[in-house]
């Protein structure tokens, strides 16, 4: 009786359904649970699903007749500005640097050059259009539409503009009785040169191994085998500087 039980068992033992091979319907795939034949139902005419109206077409596209536009679709101000800038620092920056200039650090190393968006012809380039090449990109670079919502996007083109002001302001645009210090004074009291807000390069990287210099050294490894163990790079180093003592 144990042996007839065991055998019926064994079989049912492989009949259990695991997530590998769980109920689901593929796309695009037929199936007999609806008379249709379909495996999902379809849509419903006239219908919007939930989040996706984009009612406000300026505020997801930039565009107004298709025509990019110099306006923002909602009220600017320090929260606006900040959440652009830290968004801009994570997303931008790479290419653009922390001052927009096109040299960030990938561009640096040898990268395709980015856009300078202190350069006078971006300058006349309206907010709708940084909320465009953000959504779409632009030439080498890539869109972002996936990383950066709406929101962020045009947040992003406020800071933009922001950046933008900053890097070009001149003395008119301080307004009467404002204290005005230069770049150099304020690095300064922070406790840097005068010189920190000047620009850098990269320094040439000149302790960089190359793919000879990784090659393990055949005598030093041979020696290191024949003398045993004890023979380590240090002993050998060692040898090596008493016999040029020496000469000496």
């Amino acid at each position: 009786m144990a042996t007839a039980a065991l055998a019926v068992l064994i079989p049912l033992a492989g009949c259990r359904q695991d997530m590998q091979n769980e109920p689901k319907m593929i796309p695009q795939r037929g199936s007999k649970f609806f008379a249709s034949g379909r495996s999902v139902r379809p849509q419903v005419l006239g219908t919007v699903a939930r989040g996706q109206l984009d009612a406000d077409t300026y505020f997801y596209t930039g565009l107004i007749d298709e025509k990019a536009q110099d306006a923002m679709p909602y009220p600017v101000n320090m929260t606006v500005l900040r959440r652009g800038q830290e968004r801009f620092d994570i997303y931008c920056t790479p290419c653009h640097s922390r001052v927009g200039n096109g040299r960030g650090m990938i561009v640096e190393r040898g990268y395709k050059p980015a856009g300078d968006l202190l350069s006078s012809r971006i300058l006349k380039e309206p907010l709708g259009h940084y909320f465009d090449v953000i959504s779409h990109g632009y030439g080498a670079m890539p869109d972002y539409a996936a990383q950066i919502t709406p929101q962020d996007r045009w947040a992003i083109a406020a800071y933009i503009r922001a950046l933008q002001l900053s890097q070009n302001a001149t003395l008119q645009d301080v307004p009467a009785g404002v204290n005005i210090q230069t770049l150099a004074e304020v690095s300064q009291q922070m406790g840097y040169a005068p010189s920190f807000p000047q620009g850098w390069t990269i320094p040439a990287l000149t302790n960089v191994p190359s793919a000879g210099d990784m090659i393990p050294n055949a005598k030093l490894t041979n020696t290191n085998q024949q003398a045993g163990p004890e023979a380590t790079n240090h002993g050998v180093a060692g040898k090596q500087s008493r016999a040029k003592g020496t000469k000496k």
